[in-house]
C-alpha cells in the first residue's frame, strides 16, 4: 500500500497550494479529494513535479464556500481513504468573536504575569 504525506506551501489569492510526496518512487498520482462540509470542492489541479512521486496541489476555495463561521476543508487521498491534511478558513462575526475573546484572555494572561513578576521582584529585593 502507498502512502502519501502533504506539506503546505502557501494560500495566496483564495488558491491553497501544497505538496504531496508518495513514499516511494513509484507511487501512482493519488486521487485527491476535498471536501468542506461534506461537500466536494471542484476545480482542484495537481501538476506532477520534477522529483519522482511528487505532485503540486492547488485547491481554489470557492466564494460560494466562504460565510460567516469556520470552515474546514479535508484534503485526502480518495482511492486509500487516506487522510493527508487540512486548513481552515475563519470569517464573519465568529472570526470578529473569536478574535476578541482570544485578546481577552492574553490581556488577562498578560495582566497576571505582571503581578507574578511584580510580586516577584518586590519579593526578591
Amino acid at each position: 500500500m502507498t502512502a502519501y504525506s502533504l506539506s503546505k506551501s502557501r494560500f495566496f489569492e483564495g488558491v491553497w497550494e501544497g505538496v504531496i510526496a508518495g513514499n516511494s518512487d513509484d507511487a501512482p498520482t493519488p486521487n485527491i479529494d476535498v471536501r468542506v462540509h461534506d461537500r466536494a470542492v471542484p476545480d482542484i489541479m495537481l501538476e506532477p513535479l520534477e522529483d519522482p512521486a511528487s505532485w503540486h496541489l492547488k485547491v481554489p476555495v470557492p466564494a460560494n464556500m466562504i460565510a460567516d463561521g469556520v470552515h474546514t476543508f479535508v484534503i485526502s487521498e480518495a482511492t486509500l481513504g487516506q487522510p493527508l491534511g487540512d486548513f481552515s478558513i475563519i470569517a464573519g462575526d465568529a472570526a470578529g468573536e473569536d478574535i476578541r475573546s482570544e485578546m481577552a484572555l492574553l490581556r488577562a494572561e498578560l495582566d497576571m504575569l505582571k503581578r507574578s513578576f511584580r510580586r516577584h521582584c518586590r519579593d526578591t529585593a
